[in-house]
C-alpha cells in the first residue's frame, strides 16, 4: 500500500492528541484512528509498531513545539539584556498556552520514558539536544547567562510549565503580589540570568 505523508502526519497529529487526553496507556492504533477519522486498521499500514509511533511523535513534538522563526527574528532585534531573556521564556509560555496539547502530550511522552528504557535513551537525546541546542543559542545570540544559568532557567521553567499544565492556580499567591505564571517568569529570570 502507498503511502501519504499528509496522512502520516494527520495519524501523528491525533496520537499527540490521543496521548495527551489519555495517556500512554490509552495510545492505541484503534485510538489514534478514531481520532483521526480514519478507518479502523490505518495506523497499523504507517506504523511498526507502538514504539515506532511513539517515536514519530517525539520527533514531531520537538518540531510542533519549537519557538517560530518570525518570533525569534523579531525578538533579535532588541537589545541583548536580561529583558530579552524575559521575553524569550514569555513566548515559551505563550506557546504553552497556544498548544496545552502538545505541552501535555510531550509530559505524557516522559512518564512512558521512564518505563521504557529504549524510549528513554531516545527521548533523552532529544531533550537534551533541545537543553544544548539553548544553551548555544543564548551563547551565539550574545544573551546574558552561561550554561549552567540557563540549564536552571530551563529547570525552573519545566517546572512552571509542569505546575501550569496539570494543577493551574495551584501556585496562585505562593509569591505574594506576584502573578502566574507571567510574574513567576520574570522572578525566574531575574534569579537565574545576571543582568549584563
Amino acid at each position: 500500500m502507498a503511502r501519504n505523508p499528509e496522512r502520516r502526519a494527520a495519524l501523528v497529529d491525533a496520537a499527540v492528541e490521543v496521548l495527551a487526553a489519555e495517556g500512554a496507556r490509552g495510545l492505541t492504533f484503534r485510538a489514534v484512528d478514531t481520532a483521526a477519522g480514519v478507518p479502523i486498521g490505518t495506523s497499523s499500514n504507517y506504523f511498526a509498531n507502538r514504539d515506532d509511533l511513539l517515536h514519530q511523535i517525539d520527533g514531531w513534538l520537538h518540531q510542533r513545539l519549537a519557538p517560530k522563526p518570525e518570533i525569534i527574528e523579531k525578538l533579535l532585534a532588541r537589545p541583548r539584556d536580561r529583558a530579552l531573556v524575559t521575553a524569550f521564556m514569555h513566548d515559551m509560555m505563550d506557546r504553552v498556552r497556544g498548544d496545552r496539547t502538545g505541552f501535555l502530550a510531550l509530559m505524557e511522552m516522559r512518564l512512558e520514558a521512564s518505563r521504557r528504557p529504549e524510549l528513554r535513551a531516545s527521548l533523552m537525546t532529544s531533550l537534551r539536544g533541545d537543553l544544548d541546542s539553548g544553551i548555544a543559542f543564548n551563547a551565539e545570540a550574545g544573551l546574558p547567562g552561561d550554561a549552567e544559568d540557563i540549564t536552571l532557567l530551563y529547570l525552573g521553567m519545566l517546572g512552571l510549565i509542569l505546575e501550569q499544565l496539570t494543577m493551574p492556580g495551584m501556585l496562585d499567591g505562593a509569591i505574594p503580589g506576584v502573578s502566574v505564571p507571567d510574574g513567576v517568569v520574570e522572578r525566574l529570570v531575574e534569579r537565574i540570568v545576571p543582568a549584563g
